[in-house]
């Protein structure tokens, strides 16, 4: 069950002009529920988007880097339950004759078509069921099924993960309205699992670009449910400009931070909700590293910790073992790294004091830190100046089920 995310209802998505969507069922899961998304860009938007570092990236995500560098993006097509990686030249074909298929219907160039999938790696994509519905993926766009869609890249997600929110820039009222999916295989180095955000704003690409780079480094670049970065991962940002607003061009001017502002916060809202939702989650725990010599060793420290299974299954448990917290933070590779420094705290618990034992600390105020569902771990290093937090959720039995059973 997700931590304290709850489901979100269609009226909460707000519409983005000149942005259409529609899903479908293909037949790709063994259920009868949605598992291809349309999203329809209209013509001059300016469109944005991050891709994962995993070398054994998968043919979608080969492809639409191709694809964005020959043409403007008018298409993203997404299928859920087949990842279409670790699949070779075979999966980059097939990724093309579903791109070219839907060219073909919508008299567009295959080239303006990204395609994204997400689900089970080293299968082959089922190019033909994914041909057949889409005629009646094509017919069901429109631009009030965000919240059908946010379902349609679901996998093992227990919950859909959507957003909307408002703005006025310069007199305009914008709109900004996102989805993700992801659940396992979480610890991206780009964005997220697939992650989509549109506004109605007018961005020259240069600052869309800035912006989707900025907001997926402090939230999605920041979250961690199992250490494993996908092979799928991708994140698109899309402008539309049908607000009627003058074009942001500049970043640091005052109507462009406020626009980032809201995408930031929206980005941050969908990669804590990933988290919540962590195969098997019952806590969401954050992890503050201060006081580094910058943000690049404090992120070190604090993913040792969210990554370690010892800390998860701790954290599963409610176990105040704060000995496998101090373990992390000391195997974390920092360099003439001075323990004696180093004050460890569980919400507002001091439990290592100056690389020691707090000597206020008890058992009972840990246990009451570790009953709660929210834990926050604080590492102070005395160092430097820098600071820096991950996101992250416990281990539990059902994170064990999940994987095993994820073919089955």
């Amino acid at each position: 069950m997700a931590v304290n995310l709850p489901a979100i209802q269609a009226a909460q998505l707000l519409a983005i002009d000149g942005v259409r969507l529609a899903t479908a069922n293909a037949g790709i899961k063994d259920n009868d529920q949605a598992d291809l998304v349309l999203i329809e860009i209209a013509e001059g938007s300016t469109v944005s988007a991050v891709y994962t570092q995993n070398a054994f990236c998968a043919a979608p995500v080969t492809i639409a880097k191709r694809h964005q560098q020959q043409a403007p993006p008018r298409y993203c097509l997404i299928n859920s339950g087949n990842a279409n990686a670790g699949t070779g030249q075979q999966g980059e074909a097939a990724a093309i004759s579903c791109c070219r298929s839907l060219a073909e219907l919508v008299a567009a160039k295959p080239e303006t078509v990204l395609p994204f999938s997400t689900g089970v790696i080293g299968q082959q994509l089922p190019v033909e069921k994914i041909q057949a519905a889409l005629p009646n993926l094509i017919s069901d766009l429109s631009n009030d099924h965000w919240f059908d869609a946010a379902h349609g890249i679901m996998t093992t997600d227990t919950l859909a993960k959507a957003v909307s929110k408002k703005i006025v820039i310069e007199g305009k009222s914008i709109t900004v309205t996102g989805m993700a999916k992801g659940s396992g295989m979480i610890r991206p180095d780009m964005a997220t699992m697939l992650s989509y955000i549109a506004t109605d704003a007018n961005v020259a690409q240069p600052v869309l670009d800035n912006m989707l780079k900025q907001a997926a480094e402090q939230s999605f670049n920041r979250i961690s449910v199992d250490g494993d970065t996908s092979t799928n991962d991708a994140c698109v940002l899309i402008a539309t400009g049908k607000a009627g607003s003058d074009q942001l061009t500049d970043l640091n001017s005052a109507s462009a931070q406020a626009l980032y502002q809201v995408i930031a916060e929206i980005s941050q809202q969908l990669a804590h909700a990933i988290v919540r939702d962590g195969e098997g989650a019952t806590k969401f725990v954050e992890v503050t590293v201060e006081q580094g010599q910058n943000k690049t060793e404090c992120r070190q420290v604090a993913y040792t910790i969210a990554h370690s299974p010892l800390v998860k299954t701790a954290l599963f448990a409610s176990d105040p073992n704060w000995g496998r917290i101090l373990a992390a933070v000391g195997r974390s590779g920092l360099l003439d790294f001075d323990l004696s420094k180093v004050a460890i705290y569980l919400n507002e618990v001091c439990i290592i004091k100056a690389g020691e034992p707090a000597a206020d600390y008890t058992e009972q105020k840990g246990q009451a830190v570790m009953d709660n569902s929210e834990i926050t771990i604080r590492v102070v290093l005395e160092r430097g100046q820098a600071t820096d937090t991950v996101w992250t959720c416990d281990f539990s039995y059902d994170y064990v089920k999940i994987n095993a059973e994820y073919r089955s």
